[in-house]
């Protein structure tokens, strides 16, 4: 998720977890602590792959970060010395932080390695866009709320308890509206007698009304769209080629074979001027991807590797517009 409802959501778990003995002082520690994890993205390397898929790895592990909360609770009770006998409940705090944060963002399509070392395969649910409203605004009443309020006001004090159950209940919805939208794109593939080797529902931008269908198979892509209001459970396609023969000669290559890993099936390579390019098919509304990456030349008569470099994109706002419009009206 984004970082501005990282931090939200530590703040909140953080009040929930200690507010009553240390008072603000645990929504500050729970904000701190719940945009440590995305510190990863500081780590520079040359190759924007190994860049890219270096965030939400190692400090996004439940494992790993069991084993940075006991110290960053001990420097937060040595810097609130009057806190020391809250010293264990602490460290509950910071990792309730830690491991919310990793729970929320393995919702997201791009998921995060939450087993590592062991498992270094991303965990992805895929039932919240990155950037939902729905889900921010509670927590963000909910904190300002208790900002506001005296802590010896027995009502005041709920605040944040009512922004944490919305945000939660507002994310089960999201799973059970995934679940319906997986049965109906499911039924309809079939109907359409539309074959495939990858699957994934995601919803689209900033809602989780409007729900986007991407199906691959080893020569193209489909992408269609499924809204909760749609009258027939019908679904229309757009196809484009995958142009995989484009990678001929750089399988080998470290960033393609981290790409094909990464995007687990959902990529497609463009040749744009010299430049192959594979574009991670899940981020973005077509044609604006928002994960375009350089990794080859045209050669002759194969390409030749190059270090990877991600390409800025042209966003279409006025793609928005048609976001809005599709929620309520099918084509």
């Amino acid at each position: 998720m984004d970082s501005v409802t990282q931090l939200l959501l530590g703040a909140a778990v953080g009040e929930a977890t200690l507010g009553r003995k240390v008072g603000h002082r645990a929504m500050l520690w729970g904000a701190v602590c719940g945009t440590l994890p995305d510190l990863d993205v500081l780590a520079k390397f040359d190759d924007a792959v190994r860049h890219a898929t270096f965030h939400r790895s190692a400090l996004h592990s439940l494992f790993v970060l069991a084993l940075l909360a006991p110290p960053v609770a001990w420097l937060i009770a040595r810097l609130h010395s009057h806190t020391r006998e809250h010293f264990r409940t602490w460290i509950v705090l910071v990792y309730a932080v830690f491991a919310t944060h990793v729970l929320l963002d393995a919702m997201t399509v791009f998921g995060t390695q939450i087993f590592w070392p062991f498992g270094k395969e991303p965990v992805t649910w895929g039932t919240i866009f990155i950037i939902d409203p729905l889900f921010t605004l509670p927590l963000l009443i909910g904190i300002v709320g208790t900002l506001l309020s005296s802590r010896s006001d027995a009502i005041a004090r709920h605040w944040n308890s009512v922004g944490l159950t919305l945000a939660g209940a507002y994310l089960t919805w999201t799973l059970v509206a995934k679940l319906y939208v997986s049965e109906v794109v499911q039924i309809d593939l079939a109907r359409q007698q539309i074959g495939y080797d990858h699957l994934v529902i995601m919803p689209s931008p900033f809602n989780s009304v409007l729900w986007r269908i991407l199906v691959t198979d080893d020569k193209q892509y489909r992408i269609g769209y499924y809204s909760l209001f749609d009258k027939q459970p019908r679904i229309r396609y757009a196809v484009q080629p995958r142009n995989t023969q484009l990678l001929g000669g750089l399988e080998d290559h470290w960033p393609v074979r981290r790409l094909l890993w990464f995007t687990k099936g959902f990529y497609a390579v463009r040749r744009e001027g010299a430049d192959i390019v594979i574009i991670d098919l899940r981020a973005g509304l077509e044609p604006d991807f928002e994960f375009r990456y350089k990794v080859g030349e045209a050669g002759d008569p194969r390409p030749r590797p190059v270090t990877s470099q991600r390409l800025e994109i042209q966003r279409n706002w006025s793609r928005l517009r048609w976001l809005w419009e599709r929620i309520f009206s099918p084509p």
